[in-house]
């Protein structure tokens, strides 16, 4: 079974090398870090060669958590964070991998989950990957030779995961007796709102829907929604539909 640490879900989103999950596993159980989640392997699972590779981590390939989609992966954490390298043109939070996890620590001690996604060796997380997380954690690698392994990644922020244990600070938010919101909760909102919008003539010209989708769910995802948020807002576009059917 996972420790019971309180620490944040390391999300290996469609790796491509057996021999890179189980490196980074290994680089993950060096500093305490035993939750490991997949989505959708390039060569299935369970892989061989990860096992090889784990050295001694093996465990975290056991109790590894496997989805088909991002959205599964992180369904139930309220705070995202993914790993890049290069610049996405999208509104959203930059941090250094060392700030990234000082803001992980301070979320979780204050009894948030937390995740962060790591995409797959040849080309990184996907910009629909990205418009799911709540912040960016950018790595200063050289703008020359940018492709950095996904192992070392995940080396490098579970090193500062570990310094941040030293270093959090405890930040409180008053939530009136409402508790953070689910990523698959702001999921199953985005699709709400996608799906009524869609209905109602919004993304035009069809050539532009695409990107006002993930736009819109980029604009969710930024936002600290709690459940009684989410509740609220799935109510505003119910209200707004039946008003319209009424021809008020």
């Amino acid at each position: 079974m996972p420790s019971e640490t309180p620490q944040p879900s390391f999300v290996l989103v469609r790796p491509q090398m057996g021999e890179n999950i189980g490196a980074s596993a290994r680089a993950m159980w060096n500093f305490g870090l035993d939750r490991m989640r997949i989505v959708a392997p390039r060569d299935g699972w369970p892989n061989p060669k990860a096992v090889a590779m784990a050295s001694g981590a093996g465990r975290l390939l056991d109790e590894a958590v496997l989805s088909e989609t991002t959205a599964d992966a992180i369904g139930d954490a309220a705070f995202v964070l993914a790993t890049t390298a290069r610049q996405r043109g999208m509104t959203k939070p930059v941090y250094s991998p060392e700030r990234a996890m000082q803001l992980a620590a301070e979320r979780i001690a204050a009894g948030e989950r937390v995740a962060v996604l790591f995409g797959p060796e040849r080309a990184g997380l996907e910009n629909d990957d990205i418009a799911r997380a709540n912040g960016i954690i950018n790595v200063p690698v050289n703008p020359e030779f940018a492709s950095l392994n996904l192992a070392q990644c995940v080396l490098l922020l579970a090193y500062e995961w570990r310094r941040a244990q030293g270093a959090v600070r405890h930040e409180a938010v008053e939530l009136a007796g409402a508790d953070w919101a689910e990523a698959i909760e702001i999921e199953k909102l985005g699709d709400h709102y996608e799906e009524r919008l869609d209905t109602a003539g919004f993304f035009y010209p069809e050539t532009k829907a695409e990107g006002m989708k993930l736009n819109l769910r980029n604009l969710w995802s930024r936002m600290p929604l709690t459940r009684a948020d989410v509740q609220m807002l799935h109510g505003v576009m119910r209200q707004m539909v039946r008003w319209k059917e009424r021809g008020d």
